[in-house]
């Protein structure tokens, strides 16, 4: 119980301080840059400036833009600082005439970038994840599907099974949770924070067994079957990695604690 504890009390310290990081400054000032469009996406934008420096910009839904913007396009781009070096969330883009532009031109570290940005947006998403379980002490792997947002930009629907093996124990559970991003960084920001709950339907199978003294096993089997609550906080990259602390309760004897990995594609 007390490395139950223990376990319990560093990972939420480590989720705490992985929050603190992720929260950028609230006062930041307002650059202006004019430039011609090099890339565009539904949620980037990358300007090359008239002294030939490349500027990528996130757009998010609140972002003031022309309804017709193309490759070529000039503009005039207010915009704020983002939680990552090179990368600026745009407030106000305006239309400024065209101009003729080299597309292949652009960096290929700009154009990472622009790719991570378009993972993250995506409505439909697939992932795998792998940990460990405490309580009773389990390895686990799983699958999840993450789709959203639904009647808020912040809320998403992400279903998930876990397969998890033990010494005595084996546990298959059926996890469909909804999650919501904390809105303390820009929604396209490189890392987001997030807190979660749902139903845990749980199966739980249990195997003793005993030599006795004549040389015969015995094997005591139990199958257990429960419907929990699982609440979890956890913080994802835009790559796709994420990592999350989730516990269990009402779901004897299934785990109460469970540190997992992940990655969506």
């Amino acid at each position: 119980m007390k490395f139950l504890q223990k376990c319990l009390l560093f990972s939420l310290t480590l989720w705490a301080a992985l929050v603190m990081f992720s929260i950028r400054a609230n006062a930041q000032s307002e650059n202006d840059l004019t430039g011609s469009v090099v890339s565009l996406s539904r949620n980037s934008l990358t300007v090359r400036s008239e002294a030939g420096q490349y500027q990528l910009f996130v757009i998010e839904s609140t972002t003031r833009k022309p309804t017709t913007l193309m490759v070529g396009s000039r503009v005039r781009v207010i915009s704020v600082a983002g939680d990552e070096p090179g990368v600026r969330i745009a407030r106000n883009i305006v239309a400024a005439g065209t101009t003729d532009t080299d597309q292949n031109a652009v960096p290929p570290e700009v154009r990472r970038v622009e790719r991570e940005i378009e993972r993250e947006a995506r409505r439909y998403q697939l992932g795998v994840r792998a940990g460990i379980a405490l309580d009773p002490e389990l390895i686990l792997i799983g699958a999840q599907m993450q789709v959203g947002p639904f009647f808020n930009s912040n809320v998403f629907f992400r279903p998930n099974v876990e397969f998890a093996y033990g010494e005595v124990t084996a546990l298959f559970s059926l996890n469909p949770e909804v999650i919501y991003r904390l809105p303390i960084t820009a929604r396209r920001g490189v890392w987001s924070t997030y807190v979660g709950m749902g139903p845990g339907f749980n199966f739980v199978h249990q195997d003793f067994g005993a030599t006795t003294g004549t040389g015969k096993r015995v094997d005591f089997s139990d199958f257990h079957s429960d419907v929990g609550l699982n609440i979890l906080g956890g913080m994802r990259h835009r790559s796709g990695v994420f990592a999350e602390i989730k516990t269990s309760v009402y779901a004897r004897p299934s785990p109460t604690l469970r540190l997992i990995i992940g990655y969506n594609f």
